[in-house]
């Protein structure tokens, strides 16, 4: 009887252990993707030479893809062999290249929009992404949110904008006098085209998390599909630009290479947590972010905190604890 009782102790201990394994690693992942994602402005900072990006933006794009693309079929080669036995058709391919159109239409129309409105206006009204994604979330999807969820979110824009704030620095006064011409503004077709540019960001989201997890295919070989649209849509956009009078590499320093490689990483993570989590749960990496973006450059640039960057910190923590009752 004692032996029994052992061993049904262990049968039970078994899957609490890797349930607490699996806890962990999930844990793990996702603070990479937050460190990541906070160190992606100040490593383009970092890039800056007299104030100015010397590389081209757009061969930057197509380089992370393209790694992105190398490292998904190398798995697939060495962790999902069998996966080269699947048949696989054009329907399971082609759904793929709606996401890559999106992304382009949406780089596109952040360039168009700085006509009608200004930098911070744009990087204030931007949290808009977080309403459109959790509507297209929970319509696409039929993921009901409850009240809390929903608050949650909300504290989520409220925090996005309380840092965009926070991290402008001068006033309005000081910023027109500093740069003449310079003002606070959006003009109606500005506030069109950010709706616009908020509901597709959230589409391309959502729908990209749809085929990942509809489709009964390996993750590595909706990467493949997913990166190789993304070449050729970007390699597209960077031929069509004015970029491409300039040399691929030109202005390309070791810190370009680290954007490259981590921002490739990133990506991969964030295709785990769209496949096995949701857009509810990358929201929350991207906000969390911000204050990470927010440590790095106080440790890099002497950048002075503000109290609406705590108050952002509250904001985060209070909607973490409603949506996930931690």
């Amino acid at each position: 009887m004692m032996i029994i009782k052992n061993m049904e102790s262990a049968d039970l201990a078994a899957p609490q252990k890797g349930h607490r394994v699996t806890q962990v690693c999930w844990g793990l992942l996702l603070a990479l993707s937050v460190l990541i994602y906070g160190s992606h402005a100040p490593l383009i900072t970092l890039c800056k030479v007299d104030n100015k990006i010397p590389f081209s933006s757009s061969s930057c794009v197509v380089l992370i893809e393209l790694a992105k693309f190398i490292v998904s079929l190398g798995l697939l080669f060495l962790r999902g062999r069998h996966s080269l036995h699947i048949a696989v058709s054009w329907k399971h391919v082609v759904p793929y290249a709606v996401p890559a159109l999106l992304y382009a239409v949406n780089n596109n129309l952040v360039v168009f929009m700085q006509v009608h409105m200004d930098p911070s206006t744009f990087q204030v009204l931007s949290n808009l992404k977080i309403a459109s994604t959790a509507l297209l979330y929970s319509a696409a999807l039929r993921k009901r949110l409850n009240r809390r969820q929903w608050l949650s979110l909300a504290l989520l824009m409220a925090a996005g904008i309380c840092h965009t704030h926070s991290s402008m620095g001068t006033p309005k006064q000081k910023v027109d006098e500093a740069i003449p011409g310079t003002q606070f503004h959006i003009t109606a077709l500005g506030l069109l085209l950010l709706l616009v540019y908020c509901i597709v960001s959230g589409l391309a989201a959502v729908y990209t998390e749809l085929i990942l997890k509809t489709q009964r295919l390996p993750l590595n070989l909706q990467n493949l599909f997913l990166y190789f649209f993304g070449i050729v849509v970007n390699s597209g956009a960077h031929l069509a630009s004015a970029e491409v009078s300039s040399g691929f590499f030109d202005g390309y320093s070791w810190w370009v290479g680290v954007i490259v490689v981590t921002q490739a990483l990133n990506g991969l993570l964030m295709s785990v947590v769209m496949k096995h989590s949701s857009n509810i749960t990358r929201l929350f990496v991207i906000s969390c972010s911000m204050l990470v973006n927010a440590v790095y450059s106080v440790a890099l640039f002497n950048l002075q905190l503000t109290p609406l960057f705590f108050v952002s910190v509250f904001f985060i923590a209070v909607a973490i604890h409603l949506y996930y009752h931690v």
